[in-house]
């Protein structure tokens, strides 16, 4: 968890296990911070700070018993990209990302149980058109009711803020350092599986495919596959220093295939080859 945050993941969450008292305190402890952190930080933010940041309620779903999506606000069919008429017939994991169902079927197990449900967390929407979106939500359970609420929370510029509190129209210009936001959290996230191509990200982020690139270098100093290769080389070097786990596993958990690979790329960063750093017993 540390880790996470000290490479810039304030995404992450422990899962709480119950499993003693004095770790579940720490976990939560850790989440709490986190959370802290990730409400601070985007004032300063990984990209340079032209505007100040806001957080606002985007949209919301309510899901019935079963988790079918039986009403939402009105601007959940734009954000998501469906019809009115399509959204309301769809079970909620019905628009999420593969990567999200195993945390959605986790917290479905925990709703059964917990009547006082409440948990907040990032949550990738798929929409009608196959892009990605991601958002933090706020899931919960209504007091003796089985609906399920989840109300999703976006950091929008102050500047798209008028003096009436008026949300204004976002410009191209203004919506690319979101977009490279959610890019370069994306990447993090997903560091053991393939970086999808360039044209790939930019379709599910609905940007284009040279502005990506240019953008992603303008505020990164780097190309996106070099920064992806980077993360994975620095996290795998943590992992050696730190555990005893077997180099080819941390290859592969680190999205690496291939050890030799994983070799060639660890010695050309580092100067030195994975077995020369000395290992925690």
């Amino acid at each position: 968890m540390l880790f996470e945050m000290a490479t810039g993941n304030l995404s992450f969450r422990i899962n709480p296990q119950n499993c003693n008292d004095e770790i579940t305190e720490l976990e939560t402890v850790l989440n709490i911070l986190a959370a802290t952190m990730q409400n601070i930080f985007p004032k300063y933010g990984y990209v340079t700070p032209f505007y100040n940041y806001q957080n606002l309620v985007q949209f919301s779903l309510e899901l019935d018993e079963y988790y079918n999506i039986k009403s939402f606000s009105e601007a959940a069919p734009t954000i998501l990209n469906y019809t009115s008429a399509d959204l309301v017939t769809f079970n909620f994991s019905e628009i999420l990302v593969e990567q999200s169902l195993s945390i959605w079927n986790n917290i479905k197990t925990e709703l059964m149980t917990n009547e006082a449900y409440h948990e907040s967390l990032q949550i990738l929407f798929l929409t009608q058109q196959k892009q990605i979106v991601s958002s933090f939500c706020t899931i919960t359970r209504h007091l003796y009711s089985n609906t399920v609420l989840v109300c999703s929370v976006t950091t929008i510029l102050q500047d798209l803020i008028s003096d009436f509190g008026l949300i204004k129209p976002i410009t191209p210009r203004e919506s690319e350092f979101v977009i490279i936001q959610n890019v370069y959290e994306y990447i993090k996230e997903h560091l053991e599986e393939p970086l999808p191509t360039t044209k790939e990200l930019a379709q599910l982020f609905g940007s284009n495919e040279f502005k990506l690139k240019e953008r992603f270098r303008h505020f990164f100093n780097t190309s996106i596959y070099q920064f992806y290769n980077d993360e994975r080389l620095k996290r795998a070097h943590y992992l050696i220093e730190q555990s005893s786990v077997p180099l080819k596993e941390i290859a592969f958990m680190c999205g690496f295939n291939d050890y030799t690979n994983f070799y060639k790329a660890f010695r050309k960063k580092y100067k030195y080859v994975p077995s020369d750093i000395k290992r925690s017993l």
